[in-house]
């Protein structure tokens, strides 16, 4: 049983039929503005760009930014090596941050600091990702008037967090930009994809440009910047719309998911739900976190013997700065990923999930829990 498998059905299978024998195949065609127009009306933005992957989005927003080389980016060392990459696909320099324990979301009393250290050594700044954990939107309401008076943009790494939202407002409406993505694992898919959502018009228009390999609008040829093969295709924005019009229903589950976990741990003392009680989540993943001195046992015991029973789990995100890739990096650590890292466990959250399903895991769970007291 697979941590968070595509939820794919037969509304998915005639979106993409109807895309197939339109002939529309290519990374263009009605199903790609149609996509664009419905995602941007979802997260309240004026324009939205679709692209082959959340890396892809990243690495343009980025770009159309103008971060690159002599510029540092400041990104959570709690997320997906995603983040940090698209920041060296620029030149860029990533300098981690650690988190708040109770979300996994950048801590933003670190991001003020490393702001003004950063300003006081004369380096640039080029942005500031944070990620939206787990599907947990960022404390917003802290973090932008921390980053507008640095005078830094942010780039909202919401790949998690579709369907979200922070005190109202929807994950991915943060910032000057901010990046959707539609992976297999998600909590809605495109198979591969991504997406920048913003109220700017011209950096819209530019990551749309260099999505397409920066071809001018002629009708040779002709190239004056070094673009990408980076377009969503026509078919996959088919298979998004329909996904798109199922979100709901999905995170719903999602979230019922989430409720049964929570009252099948609550008498356990030592554990609880990573950024429990907010009630903006989109519950892609539920994730524990075991204090194995109080609980008498560790999250891997738990993995292991669900792995037995061939249910999938998952650890949290390894942090950035233990990556060998980025030995080197600066960082600003407090020892709270790290902690997370070694105490925190994904569990089954697919939307998919059967009720059979659903009861093996929550039964496999059970027993751990029962040979443990």
């Amino acid at each position: 049983m697979l941590l968070s498998p595509p939820d794919i059905g037969p509304l998915e299978e005639s979106y993409l039929i109807r895309a197939l024998r339109s002939g529309w195949v290519a990374p263009a065609g009605p199903e790609l503005d149609a996509f664009e127009a419905e995602m941007a009306a979802r997260v309240g933005t004026a324009e939205a760009v679709a692209v082959s992957s959340g890396t892809a989005a990243l690495h343009l927003a980025l770009l159309a930014l103008g971060v690159g080389p002599g510029q540092t980016v400041l990104v959570p060392t709690l997320t997906f090596v995603a983040t940090a990459n698209a920041v060296v696909y620029t030149g860029a320099e990533p300098v981690f941050v650690d988190c708040d324990p109770a979300t996994g979301n950048v801590d933003v009393d670190l991001v003020e600091e490393l702001l003004t250290e950063l300003r006081r050594e004369g380096r640039a700044v080029g942005a500031v990702v944070p990620v939206d954990m787990f599907g947990a939107c960022v404390d917003y309401q802290r973090l932008l008037p921390v980053c507008a008076a640095a005078g830094v943009p942010v780039v909202e790494d919401a790949a998690e967090a579709l369907g979200a939202a922070h005190r109202g407002r929807a994950a991915g409406s943060f910032g000057r930009v901010g990046v959707l993505s539609f992976n297999g694992n998600k909590i809605m898919t495109t198979s591969g994809g991504g997406m920048l959502v913003t109220d700017d018009t011209a950096l819209a228009a530019r990551c749309r440009y260099l999505s397409t390999q920066a071809r001018q609008p002629v009708a040779h040829y002709e190239h004056t910047d070094v673009g990408y093969n980076y377009r969503l295709s026509n078919l996959l924005a088919a298979l998004g719309r329909a996904q798109l019009r199922r979100l709901d229903g999905m995170i719903d589950r999602r979230r019922r998911l989430r409720e049964r976990y929570a009252k099948l741990f609550a008498a356990t003392p030592g554990v609880h739900l990573l950024a429990d009680g907010d009630p903006g989540a989109n519950c892609w993943l539920t994730t524990i976190v075991v204090d194995p001195g109080q609980a008498g046992w560790q999250a891997a015991e738990l993995a292991r013997h669900l792995a037995e029973q061939e249910i999938e789990t998952r650890p949290v995100w390894k942090p950035m700065h233990l990556q060998p890739v980025f030995a080197d990096a600066r960082s600003r650590l407090t020892g709270a990923a790290q902690r997370l890292f070694a105490d925190g466990l994904n569990l089954p959250s697919g939307s998919g999930l059967t009720e059979a399903q659903t009861t093996r895991v929550m039964s496999a769970v059970a027993q751990f829990l029962e040979s443990r007291r």
